[in-house]
């Protein structure tokens, strides 16, 4: 697709009109892609503006509408909301998908379904709309996509994960879960980091994000899940598959 056409397509999908479609265009062009047609500038500097923008425009409508709450769990919310699931889940809900600009490499593995890329993609939109017409209008398609999630997670369960899942394992074992690194990317102002979750050395889960503390919580998330559907895993003594 012609990437004036995928962004304009896109922009008359979310009902916005930009000044210069350009800067759309940009947000929609994945590293991949740059790199296999000279002349076309990435969208990572996008995603970093945007990531900023996000985050603040979450805080400011949590700051002015839950004056019940404290910096913690204003913290956590915001965490849950910004996140690389939710991220991917507005992106999913906008079609965002059919309009990148991927190299082919990325189009063959499926990066047109990948969160992380889904959820960059959304954070450099809001760049884009921000650098096109004003906070005012990135505020607006923030809290368009995302208010919605913003209540459910308020009103939800916002507990620290990695907590939740010490919890857990420690209620049923003497040993406690670990983490570590397993890849690095992106360029220095825009890191992505998936790590995993080990419990006695052995893989539980992953989880990816911009910061360490983040892709930690989503790993923990996401062995919490795990554990909750067989608590072999974690009971006292070598369980049934599992070598001692």
């Amino acid at each position: 697709m012609n990437p004036k056409d995928s962004a304009g397509q896109l922009a008359a999908v979310c009902g916005l009109t930009f000044n210069d479609l350009s800067i759309l265009s940009m947000a929609l062009t994945h590293p991949s892609y740059a790199q296999e047609q000279p002349g076309h500038v990435n969208n990572q500097r996008l995603e970093f503006l945007g990531d900023s923008i996000l985050n603040f425009t979450v805080a400011e409508y949590l700051y002015g509408h839950y004056a019940d709450k404290q910096e913690g769990d204003l913290t956590r919310i915001r965490a849950k909301v910004v996140c690389d699931r939710s991220l991917a889940e507005v992106a999913q809900e906008i079609g965002v998908g059919r309009y990148l600009l991927l190299g082919r490499g990325e189009e063959a593995t499926g990066g047109r379904k990948r969160r992380s890329i889904l959820g960059d993609t959304v954070e450099a939109i809001i760049g884009a709309i921000y650098l096109d017409q004003g906070i005012d209008a990135a505020r607006a398609f923030v809290l368009r996509w995302l208010k919605e999630k913003i209540v459910e997670a308020a009103a939800g369960d916002y507990q620290d994960h990695k907590s939740r899942l010490q919890e857990l394992v420690q209620a049923h074992n003497r040993d406690n879960v670990s983490y570590a690194v397993i890849n690095e990317s992106g360029p220095a102002h825009a890191r992505r980091f998936e790590i995993g979750v080990y419990f006695r050395q052995r893989l539980l889960a992953t989880g990816n994000g911009g910061t360490k503390k983040e892709a930690e919580q989503n790993a923990a998330e996401q062995a919490y899940a795990l554990l909750m559907n067989d608590l072999a895993i974690i009971l006292d003594g070598p369980a049934q598959g599992w070598p001692s």
